[in-house]
């Protein structure tokens, strides 16, 4: 059994997050000593019901380095002569060589703290996200002599140096992430070999699967409007705008409401988008929700739309969690084939799938999709098949324990339904 595990986050917790979290209560419950640091302390306003599970404490480091000077001089004189002090400060030196920026001085100096205040019996550092977190955890691991590994995600992967990619995968002892693409491109990046794809997946007895969507609503009634549902950050990746276009654009004959559960900086720039198309009395904006509230919405909704694209500094989404969460209450989705989505999604059997920014295609999907009731039904239904197939969330913390326990992890993805109503 590996020992304790400090797991470095860049937020704790997070709304957005729900994934670390329940991989994170997932290897407390399989064994896992863990303790947790983050470099940012909570902005949101409530918490989910994993985060009030998790067992772990948990510490932060200082999100500025003007915020508590003294803290990171105190780390700074506690490590100094120590034997990897020299060796981390070279890294930082030629790092900041070729990204001279306050962020990357920033990071090393939350290294120093969290070398210094390492608690007690930790054996590994493991990084949530290859950008920031994974350079903390680099320097850090060099300054006390302890491994590192990390869990890469979507836009740390996707909008990081090659360099800074390439170091990061040769020096830390192996990095798992949560596609297919993924992996593909770290894999293309890393001369160890030792990226490995890792499926976040759900604990299924947390979102047990609902009654079936109500088959009488298909648009026809203004008293049973289809109901449309996305649960995202309003970020451009998401693809909301699209979204809206194409809302504005159904027929008047159409009777639906849309719904969007999730923060983010560009919510004032879709409402306003949504009343210059004149469809604002049929957009409901909620913002960050709770993981109860959002599986009420799952259950009560007809339709989840995610049209995801690449972002023009190359962000994008890995495999959303919430495609999944959707799934797993038979709710059909229209999503994009853009980066893991195609790993749930297969177009025409458990999903549909439009090019990313294409309204036109998403429109003509919508139209066909509220007016059928039974193809979503069916389609549903194979999404949560697929769900309990291949994403409970046991076999991804398998996979987990495997690499820190020091061994390859299982390549088999399934599991048996752990619902009778999936078989």
């Amino acid at each position: 059994m590996a020992g304790k595990i400090l797991f470095l986050l860049k937020g704790y917790p997070r709304l957005s997050e729900t994934f670390i979290a329940q991989e994170i209560r997932s290897l407390e419950q399989a064994g896992l000593d863990i303790d947790i640091v983050a470099m940012r302390r909570p902005t949101d306003d409530r918490v989910h019901p994993v985060h009030r599970e998790i067992k772990a404490p948990v510490s932060y480091l200082p999100e500025y380095l003007h915020d508590d000077p003294w803290r990171v001089l105190r780390g700074l004189a506690k490590v100094a002569l120590r034997p990897g002090f020299a060796v981390a400060f070279a890294r930082f030196l030629r790092d900041l060589s070729r990204d001279f920026t306050r962020n990357r001085v920033r990071r090393f100096g939350q290294a120093l703290v969290l070398a210094a205040e390492k608690p007690t019996g930790v054996e590994r550092i493991h990084a949530h996200f290859i950008h920031t977190p994974a350079s903390v955890a680099r320097y850090a691991s060099l300054i006390i002599g302890v491994s590192w590994s990390c869990s890469a995600h979507a836009k740390d992967i996707w909008t990081t140096s090659d360099w800074d990619l390439s170091d990061k995968l040769r020096e830390a002892d192996w990095t798992v992430t949560c596609t297919r693409a993924g992996r593909d491109r770290l894999a293309s990046l890393s001369s160890s070999g030792s990226v490995h794809l890792v499926y976040h997946g759900l604990d299924l007895e947390r979102f047990p699967a609902g009654a079936s969507p109500l088959l009488g609503r298909d648009g026809s009634s203004p008293d049973k409007p289809v109901r449309l549902l996305t649960v995202a950050r309003a970020v451009e990746k998401k693809g909301l705008d699209v979204l809206l276009n194409a809302l504005a654009r159904l027929p008047a004959a159409a009777h639906w409401r849309w719904t969007h559960i999730g923060g983010g900086a560009l919510t004032g720039a879709l409402k306003q988008q949504a009343a210059q198309l004149g469809i604002a009395d049929r957009c409901e904006f909620l913002g960050a929700r709770d993981q109860q509230e959002v599986l009420a919405r799952y259950r009560s909704s007809d339709i989840f739309v995610l049209p995801c694209r690449i972002a023009d500094d190359g962000d994008r989404d890995g495999l959303p969690n919430v495609l999944i969460e959707a799934a797993s209450q038979g709710l059909c989705a229209i999503s994009t084939p853009v980066s893991g989505v195609p790993e749930l999604i297969e177009d025409g059997v458990d999903g549909v799938l439009v090019p990313p920014d294409d309204v036109d295609a998403l429109l003509n999907e919508l139209q066909r999709l509220i007016a059928d009731p039974a193809l979503r039904q069916k389609l549903g239904k194979a999404a949560l098949r697929k769900t309990h197939r291949q994403f409970d969330h046991r076999v991804g913390a398998a996979q987990l324990m495997a690499l820190f326990a020091g061994s390859a992890p299982d390549e088999a993805r399934s599991v048996e339904p752990a619902d009778e109503r999936a078989a």
